[in-house]
């Protein structure tokens, strides 16, 4: 079974989002990924990535994103949070959060966490 993770970024994290994922680049490409808007569009055209792409997130992607991870779609979030800024969609934000939480789903919201969820995936047999 491919491995199907959410990549999620705030604006002023996009282009961590980027780097981190170029450095995960051949890993990402076994997996089944989506995104919210902006942030796939750019994993698919900066790192070649296929992304299946959501709203952008306050116009409901993360919601959309949520409502896969609650029926058990989804192995793995990263979701690159800027917590210096406030969001207009902070609730849907929590939720998308406390869904990975309720349903034991792996939420890596930093670089650090998110190299060590996708490293151990990576090591991980099918």
């Amino acid at each position: 079974m491919k491995r199907r993770i959410a990549l999620i970024a705030h604006d002023k994290k996009k282009d961590d989002m980027i780097a981190f994922a170029s450095e995960f680049a051949d890993f990402l490409k076994t997996c089944d990924l989506l995104a919210t808007g902006t942030t796939g569009k750019r994993l698919t055209e900066e790192v070649g990535l296929t992304v299946e792409r959501k709203l952008s997130g306050p116009f409901g992607g993360d919601l959309q994103i949520g409502s896969e991870l609650v029926e058990g779609r989804i192995h793995a979030v990263v979701f690159l949070r800027d917590p210096m800024t406030p969001q207009p969609h902070e609730p849907d934000i929590n939720a998308l959060v406390r869904a990975c939480d309720v349903h034991n789903v792996a939420c890596a919201t930093n670089i650090s966490t998110a190299r060590l969820v996708l490293s151990r995936l990576q090591s991980q047999k099918e």
